[in-house]
């Protein structure tokens, strides 16, 4: 993974758990997995993450019927072979040394592996802006 910066400060990764952030939302996502999730890649690359000023790489990590979403400008979409979990993990495990590394996602399990690895962790709530 190539190192980012900017002004000196290294650029936090911020990889979010697609499937379960649109899916903390009852807003009929199930009906359409690939537009609810083409939707969260366009507020992301439009708002970025509420609350936060620093230099973020946003990596929405996506799998299932979600598969085939694009990357657009601020926004990379990575897509998961199998499970999206452990791609996220892989993706934590990759991570350059030093790195900040934030993952987006309320599965209790996901928020302990990556945990594990030194990231930190937050809920869903901390892409849709809401309280």
């Amino acid at each position: 993974m190539t190192r980012l910066a900017t002004m000196g400060t290294m650029t936090t990764l911020v990889i979010i758990d697609a499937a379960n952030v649109i899916g903390s939302v009852p807003d009929g996502w199930w009906r359409d997995r690939l537009g609810a999730a083409e939707r969260l890649r366009d507020r992301l690359a439009r708002d970025g993450v509420p609350g936060r000023s620093d230099p973020l790489e946003l990596v929405l990590v996506v799998e299932g019927a979600a598969r085939g979403l694009e990357s657009v400008p601020g926004v990379r979409v990575d897509t998961a072979l199998g499970s999206g979990d452990d791609r996220i993990v892989e993706l934590v495990a990759d991570t350059e040394e030093g790195r900040p590394c934030l993952v987006v996602t309320a599965d209790r399990e996901l928020r302990r592996r990556v945990g594990e690895l030194g990231a930190e962790v937050a809920g869903p709530r901390t892409v849709h802006g809401r309280s």
